[in-house]
C-alpha cells in the first residue's frame, strides 16, 4: 500500500470577525477549537481551504 501525504494544519487566529464563508472553511477543515492542529490527507481541496483562510490557519512542520 502506498502512504498517503498528510498535512498538519494548526488553527491559530479566531474566526469571529470574519466572513460566514471563512467560519464556514474553519469548520470543514475540523477545527472545534483554537490552536487546535489537525491533520489531513495533502490534497488540491484541503491545500485550496487553506489558501482561503491564510490569516486564520497555518502549515505545521512535521
Amino acid at each position: 500500500m502506498a502512504e498517503t501525504k498528510k498535512i498538519r494544519i494548526q488553527y491559530y487566529r479566531s474566526a469571529i470577525a470574519t466572513p460566514v464563508k471563512h467560519k464556514l472553511i474553519i469548520k470543514g477543515l475540523g477545527f472545534t477549537r483554537l490552536n487546535q492542529i489537525v491533520e489531513r490527507v495533502d490534497n488540491e481541496s484541503v491545500r485550496g481551504m487553506v489558501k482561503a483562510v491564510p490569516h486564520l490557519v497555518r502549515i505545521v512542520e512535521q
